[in-house]
């Protein structure tokens, strides 16, 4: 049965060769001699440094810095950079993956949770693997059907599939070694985040903190799958007996019934080991419903969303915790990328963790007892003024917290000022760079809120929060929305410099000992600039969006850099026309690997036919397209766009033609997409609910072709 989920291997590398990959043809695989594919063992990934050729590990090294010693491309010859090779993908939304390359083989997955190893020289396929991932389970997914990476450890990778799954796969062939299933599958869990492997034990987490669902981070042994540990990061109920001591003390920060609910704070990204201190840290997500007078009605602080906590990896075992968001009400949680260093602060170096959280806030934390050192705002936000360093709590602002009937915008909103995009340290600048998002969010308690297992749980105004029609408010909002790339000294707290964007969600970061700083874009290009001044050396067209975070090698002396192209993610799934602003770009999802004097080149693509609204005239009564708007902004715009526009990833449904036909209830109610990832939604939605979906979205397509009608200025 476990034999069926896995994929056709190559029958040769001759034939593999030609399979998806329009660089030139080369074939040797330089591994060490009698050596295993990904043969790595803790000190191998500790002593990472002294073999700069590989990146064996999520952020090259244990300490996540994401920073490459190699130096054979630096800022004098960026720009003879080209294209080495590039490999197609069978899969197209959002690609957020960082690879592995390990003795001149590249190991990396796509969405929906495949697996592909690529001659790391010429592209060339090895082997894939398919873990066959239910396409019903993507309504679980908050944010794309995306997988960020593997681990790999003694001959074997570690793959944990967005339904929730562990598996090991061996390294040489791609075949499953073993299979364990993380998760209780009646919960809406998903697995989009890397594992990390540390002394031996796979260390994975999970997402799903806005479905109902209880957040933890486990433990797995590597050779057998067999648990270890399983560390809780929100009390479960308080008439069992708690998993561990510091769960009863957690308890005492909430009220009401949460664990009802679950009360979400997921470990869905950020893992990382000190080996030095022996300490493992996780960040920890939101609480679910955001809106905290229905998660904790009475108050509290609400531990350990929001948090960073350290565990000691042999047992789990509670260590420290440093809580940035008390009580957070605005999915500001603490799963962004987190980096271990030594830096100077008053004269005395110390052994710091570095994280740029979704608040806007960066901080500095001693690694070895969370306490606070330092936290300074990285870009503008309105609902705090600081951080007291005493309490180590925010100060918020009298609009923090969903302020009457007619709140302002918060900023950041719910995207993040930094998003789950890794961001890079580089200790010859001693600057951190940062991929920013700056736009702001309304949040509003709705007139009545009921949990609802099918649809994401914000306990929010979804209406209010959705984008107004009026064109010059619309502007208004527009035109606050950015993106910029962001150098940060963290000893100092302060900006060095930036690069403004057009948009919000560009891509991951690696700096290199060239003195230089990669970075793809959303609106399609993949970038280096020299890491000490933001000065743009060299740009390439991607063809498409670009999230994921680069990576640097070397494979027989030539140095390479990569990264996996591919648009997609929460922010144009979701976010509608505030998408547009970083560019209006295509899934053309590939693997880019370049070198000096490269000179593949890409195919070109197919010129883009905009599509034409015909919609059927809007006959509904206002209170039905009401009734429909609230259905559709709760229910159906975390995929298919807020107010119902697509941002490109997944069919807008203005355009659909199933709007004057009854295949509109099949597949809504019937399921007849479900194949494809749609399912039924028939368990909490009636066949009025759905009539009243589709009058919205008839009206929508309406509005939207009246607004076309009358020019660019009106939309």
């Amino acid at each position: 049965m476990l034999g069926s989920r896995i994929s056709a291997i190559a029958l040769t590398l001759i034939l593999a060769a030609s399979m998806g990959c329009h660089g030139p043809s080369q074939t040797a695989i330089e591994t060490k001699p009698s050596a295993k594919a990904a043969d790595l063992n803790d000190a191998r990934i500790v002593q990472a440094d002294q073999e700069p050729g590989n990146w064996m590990s999520y952020g090259r090294s244990y300490s996540e810095q994401r920073f490459s010693p190699l130096k054979a491309i630096d800022d004098q010859n960026a720009d003879q950079l080209g294209l080495a090779w590039d490999y197609d993908l069978d899969t197209h939304r959002g690609q957020e993956a960082t690879p592995l390359v390990i003795d001149g083989v590249m190991y990396f997955t796509t969405a929906w949770s495949k697996v592909v190893a690529l001659n790391a020289a010429t592209g060339s396929l090895l082997w894939t693997y398919d873990p066959q991932v239910n396409p019903k389970w993507a309504v679980n997914a908050c944010c794309d059907v995306v997988n960020r990476g593997l681990a790999a450890w003694n001959g074997r990778l570690f793959l944990g599939t967005l339904d929730g799954r562990l598996t090991a796969l061996d390294a040489t062939t791609g075949k499953l070694v073993w299979e364990t299933l993380t998760i209780d599958p009646t919960f809406r869990y998903t697995i989009t985040g890397a594992p990390r492997v540390v002394k031996g034990k796979v260390i994975i987490g999970n997402g799903g903190g806005e479905f109902g669902v209880r957040g933890y981070v486990s433990a797995y042994d590597a050779e057998t799958g067999k648990m270890i540990w399983r560390f809780y990061t929100v009390p479960g109920d308080p008439s069992k007996p708690f998993e561990s001591p510091i769960l009863q003390k957690a308890a005492k920060t909430w009220t009401g019934e949460w664990w009802r609910s679950g009360g979400g704070g997921t470990v869905w990204d950020s893992i990382v080991y000190d080996p030095e201190l022996d300490l493992l840290y996780i960040g920890v997500g939101n609480g679910e419903p955001w809106n905290g007078k229905y998660r904790s009605p009475e108050g509290g602080d609400n531990l350990f969303t929001c948090s960073i906590v350290a565990l000691k990896p042999d047992t789990g075992e509670y260590v420290w915790h440093y809580q940035e968001d008390p009580a957070d009400e605005w999915d500001f949680d603490s799963d962004e990328h987190i980096i271990l260093a030594d830096i100077p602060i008053a004269g005395q170096v110390r052994k710091v963790l570095l994280q740029a959280p979704k608040n806007g806030f960066f901080y500095v934390l001693d690694r070895a007892t969370g306490k606070l050192i330092s936290a300074s705002p990285y870009t503008y936000i309105n609902w705090a003024t600081g951080v007291d360093l005493k309490t180590g709590r925010p100060m918020e602002t009298p609009i923090a917290r969903y302020a009457g009937n007619h709140p302002p915008p918060i900023v950041p909103g719910p995207l993040g000022a930094h998003s789950w995009q890794p961001m890079s340290f580089s200790p010859l600048t001693g600057e951190v760079y940062i991929p920013v998002n700056d736009l702001g969010f309304l949040y509003k308690s709705p007139e009545h809120f009921e949990a609802r297992k099918f649809a994401p749980n914000y306990g929010i105004d979804v209406v209010a929060a959705g984008m107004p029609q009026n064109p010059e408010i619309k502007k208004a909002i527009l035109d606050t929305v950015k993106g910029k790339l962001v150098a940060w000294d963290p000893v100092h707290q302060k900006q060095t410099w930036a690069i403004e964007r057009s948009g919000p969600w560009n891509g991951g970061l690696l700096s290199t000992a060239g003195n230089l700083l990669f970075e793809g874009t959303a609106d399609g290009h993949f970038e280096a600039y020299r890491a000490d001044t933001g000065a743009k050396l060299w740009s390439f067209d991607a063809q498409t969006g670009v999230m994921a975070g680069p990576v640097s090698y070397t494979v027989g002396g030539e140095q390479y850099i990569a990264v996996l192209a591919g648009w997609g993610g929460v922010f144009p799934l979701a976010a509608g026309e505030v998408s547009f602003k970083s560019g209006r770009v295509r899934n053309v999802s590939r693997m880019l690997a370049f070198k000096l004097g490269g000179k593949a080149n890409l195919p070109a693509l197919p010129e883009v036919v905009e599509p034409v609204l015909h919609p059927p005239p809007s006959v509904a009564s206002t209170a039905e397209i009401q009734r429909g708007e609230k259905v559709f902004q709760r229910y159906c715009a975390a995929c298919h766009g807020d107010v119902a526009v697509s941002g490109g990833i997944l069919p807008d449904l203005r355009y659909s033609n199933t709007l004057d036909s009854d295949q509109w209830f099949g597949v809504v109610l019937g399921g007849m997409l479900q194949r494809s990832g749609m399912v039924s939604f028939k368990p909490e939605l009636s066949h009025p609910d759905v009539s009243a979906v589709r009058a919205y979205v008839i009206f929508r397509a309406n509005q939207s072709l009246a607004d076309k009608k009358r020019g660019p200025d009106s939309q």
